[in-house]
This record gives structure tokens, C-alpha cells and sequence, in this order.
């Protein structure tokens, strides 16, 4: 006990360096990056219905008003850029899962009306044992403890191992996720909120949580959020 007190008045007497620029920081900053740094994670104008850029922020663009998606606001905390995609690689491909509790506090901050109930993007469970985890658990279990909400792990399933999406274009992931997921009603509660949020950590074309949307519309649910680190103009 003795040894764990000292241990952290040293720690807090020694300075703490940006995990970006490695420069010195005050303790009561961010836990990993420093005043300066947090403004790469700044907020950029975009569509608040698909995410996707825009030159003001509009409840919905051009697009949304043509074909709308299947949800109704899209969170994003920045672009697929760094450093925000330097943190998703690692989280994905170094299993850092841990960066989801920095970031997680980031993304909470574009989130005014929380939905009542949290659902993750699914991963098969062929993907998950190869990884170890799911990223996108990971991070709606960050973002519930926040938001105090509650979240659900399991309510779909992946059915099918299907090939990584990253590098196909809207039309290859269409036909890549055809018939790929299941909703498990018995994980979802008796009454299920009308108001539902999806959490993933890069949306591109959407497809997968469009996928996702369709099911929980199927059951009643009439509102769906989206909640993801990233979000990235889909490939022509």
C-alpha cells in the first residue's frame, strides 16, 4: 500500500508527454493527447442524416433528401485520416483496444440526444476468435459507461465469414453482405425502445449498418443512430 502511494506521487510529479507530439502536458488534460493535438479530432461541417462531408452542417444533403438511409443521424468523431486512422489500425490490427477509451469521450462530445439503447456491428465469430475481440463492442462498452445506457452484445449475429470489406467499392460490398446477419430477438429486451443506436467504428458505404437498420425496422424500432469513430466518402 505504502509502495502504490509513492508509486503515484511519482508518477504524477513526473510530466506526462502528448501521444502525438511528445510534448509535455498538464495532468489535467486529455490522458493521451495535449490541447493542441485534440484539435485534429475537431469537428468538421457535415450531413447529420449520412455523415458524409459538407460545406455547412444541414439536417440532411442533397442525397438524403433523393434516397434517405434507413437511420436518422450519423456520429462521427472525424474523417478516415490521421490521426484518428492511425488509432482504428491499431485498435483493428495491433489489438490496442484500449485506445477505445480515449476516443470514446471524443465521440461523446458530437452526440446531443443519446439513444435509450446501444447495439454493436456484429463480427463472425470465425473473424473474432482470429482477433481476439470485437472492435465495435469494445467501444459501444466505452461509449454505454459514458452515456449511462445500456448495450447489448449479441443482438445480431454474422452469419457468413465473408471477405474484408476495406477496398471494395458500394456495389462488391452490397453483394459481399447479402443475407450475412441475423437480429436475435431473445437478446433484445421485451419491449424494445423505439429509439436504438448502432455502433461501428469506420462507416464507408454503409452497407453494413444499412443491413443492420433493416432488421431492427423489421421489429418495430422506428429511430436509429449511428455512432462511429470514422466516417469516409465511399470509393466510385
Amino acid at each position: 500500500m505504502l509502495t502504490d502511494w509513492l508509486s503515484e506521487k511519482i508518477l504524477r510529479s513526473l510530466p506526462r508527454l502528448c501521444h502525438l507530439c511528445g510534448l509535455p502536458m498538464n495532468h489535467d488534460h486529455h490522458p493521451l493527447w495535449c490541447q493542441h493535438c485534440l484539435t485534429l479530432f475537431d469537428a468538421e461541417p457535415r450531413c447529420q442524416r449520412c455523415g458524409l462531408p459538407t460545406l455547412t452542417v444541414v439536417p440532411q444533403c442533397g442525397q438524403c433528401l433523393k434516397s434517405p438511409p434507413p437511420w436518422q443521424r450519423l456520429y462521427c468523431l472525424t474523417p478516415y485520416r490521421f490521426p484518428a486512422s492511425h488509432y482504428v489500425n491499431q485498435i483493428k490490427h495491433q489489438r490496442k483496444f484500449w485506445y477505445c477509451a480515449s476516443l470514446a469521450p471524443l465521440l461523446i462530445q458530437r452526440i446531443d440526444h443519446p439513444a435509450p439503447l446501444l447495439l454493436s456491428v456484429p463480427m463472425h465469430w470465425r473473424r473474432q476468435w482470429q482477433r481476439g475481440f470485437n472492435q465495435s463492442d469494445v467501444l459501444a462498452a466505452q461509449l454505454a459507461r459514458r452515456l449511462n445506457r445500456p448495450f447489448l452484445a449479441h443482438a445480431f449475429t454474422r452469419l457468413l465469414h465473408t471477405p474484408p470489406q476495406q477496398g471494395l467499392n458500394k456495389q462488391q460490398r452490397q453483394r459481399n453482405l447479402a443475407g450475412a446477419f441475423r437480429l436475435n430477438r431473445s437478446a433484445l429486451p421485451h419491449a424494445i425502445p423505439k429509439h436504438v443506436a448502432i455502433v461501428d467504428d469506420v462507416v464507408t458505404t454503409g452497407c453494413t449498418v444499412r443491413q443492420l437498420c433493416q432488421l431492427l425496422l423489421a421489429v418495430g424500432v422506428e429511430s436509429i443512430d449511428i455512432y462511429c469513430l470514422c466516417r469516409t466518402p465511399e470509393k466510385d
